[in-house]
């Protein structure tokens, strides 16, 4: 009896290890770079893992980018760091569609992993795609579709897994990264720099840059595979599935830099003629110091009250400030304040001491920035020194 048990115990361990491995065999394990689009939530790229069973003919692919446009309140989730992106699994078919519409391009990798490499890939995925598990908290620096594709091989190769990292590799902030990819957006390149604070401005490592699909396909064009048998790249090939002319973004006329410029050349025209004509054109600064407050408020409320690490620390508060709301008060008010005069005051410090850290490198600004600094310090001061000489435009300061 005890051999009868022996040949079937040997038999199903036969049968299930050779199963194994002509299941592992079958798969084909591959990482997907799909080039920047036009829209600010495509224009970084996107990763994806391909998985086909060669034997059922089975080709899928894991998305860990996708989100719910439905999800209730989605703005404020979405500005406040609180939306969760997910895991999403959908054909090759379904997935190329949208990159051959929008006429990006697209690349494969396919991987050198060995059975049981590939048999604990597929297991991730298939364990992390669960309706309990597929959802994340986003973080587009350290945890987005392609760091988590990154951290999974990570996981699954241990020690196995050599970046093989460049040992003098050039030296870029976080910005400056992003920047590669808004540039030819200026105005999207703007608001970035508004809204992320000096957080950014440190240096990122081989590996930090790899929240970017294209410096991750470059990594894992490097990176190799040693321990479990011969040293080997971890890409065992790659091929390109769509590929389209290259599109050259026409640069708008009207960019941040030239209404930046006009907006100061249009104050230091009052200024002058408000100095020559004993004027204040306070309406001008009504303006201005309205529009600078309400992106004050913005920039307060991405550092104060959400969650995403990148917004915080932002010294453009300094000349966006919010409290120039109350300073509009003040100037629209019948009869100017003693405050008013030493809130002016405190802005041209402000103004001053964003200069300061920009020189000094504590937080880069966006280039077209300059000129409203220029107004704000030009500004603060004529009206400083003005606003109880030139009564045709005000009255009296209140005593």
């Amino acid at each position: 009896m005890k051999s009868v048990f022996k040949k079937l115990f040997l038999t199903y361990t036969f049968i299930y290890t050779f199963s194994f491995f002509v299941q592992a065999e079958s798969y084909q394990v591959s990482l997907l770079t799909c080039d920047p689009g036009d829209e600010i939530y495509s224009i970084f790229g996107h990763s994806a893992i391909r998985v086909i069973n060669q034997e059922t003919g089975e080709d899928l692919v894991y998305n860990y980018g996708t989100f719910d446009f439905n999800a209730p309140y989605f703005v404020v989730k979405f500005t406040q760091r609180t939306l969760d992106y997910m895991l999403s699994v959908t054909t090759f078919d379904r997935f190329i569609y949208e990159y051959q519409y929008f006429q990006r391009n697209v690349r494969e990798q396919e991987l050198d992993l060995n059975d049981q490499q590939k048999d604990e890939i597929i297991k991730f995925l298939k364990i992390n795609s669960l309706p309990e598990n597929k959802s994340y908290r986003y973080d587009f620096f350290y945890d987005n579709c392609a760091t988590r594709i990154r951290d999974m091989f990570e996981v699954v190769l241990g020690k196995n897994l050599k970046w093989n990292e460049i040992n003098e590799p050039e030296e870029k902030s976080f910005r400056e990264l992003i920047d590669e990819y808004v540039y030819p957006l200026p105005w999207y390149d703007l608001g970035i720099d508004l809204a992320l604070g000096s957080v950014i401005d440190a240096t990122a490592s081989e590996r930090d840059k790899q929240f970017l699909p294209d410096y991750m396909e470059m990594a894992f064009g490097r990176a190799s595979i040693e321990g479990d048998g011969p040293t080997r790249p971890l890409v065992k090939s790659q091929r390109t599935i769509l590929e389209f002319p290259e599109r050259n973004i026409a640069g708008s006329l009207f960019n941040p830099y030239l209404a930046m410029w006009l907006i100061a050349i249009i104050f230091m025209v009052i200024t002058y003629l408000g100095y020559t004509k004993k004027r204040l054109f306070i309406g001008f600064d009504v303006a201005l110091f309205g529009i600078l407050g309400l992106i004050g408020l913005l920039v307060a409320i991405l550092w104060f009250l959400t969650f995403h690490s990148q917004t915080k620390w932002n010294w453009n508060i300094l000349w966006a400030f919010p409290g120039h709301l109350i300073l509009v008060y003040g100037l629209l008010k019948h009869k100017i304040s003693v405050w008013v005069r030493k809130y002016l005051m405190f802005a041209l410090i402000m103004a001053d001491a964003a200069v300061v850290f920009w020189i000094l490198g504590w937080q880069s600004f966006h280039p077209s920035l300059i000129p409203i600094m220029l107004v704000i310090i030009l500004r603060t001061n004529f009206l400083y020194y003005n606003l109880e000489k030139f009564k045709s435009g005000r009255p009296n300061l209140e005593k």
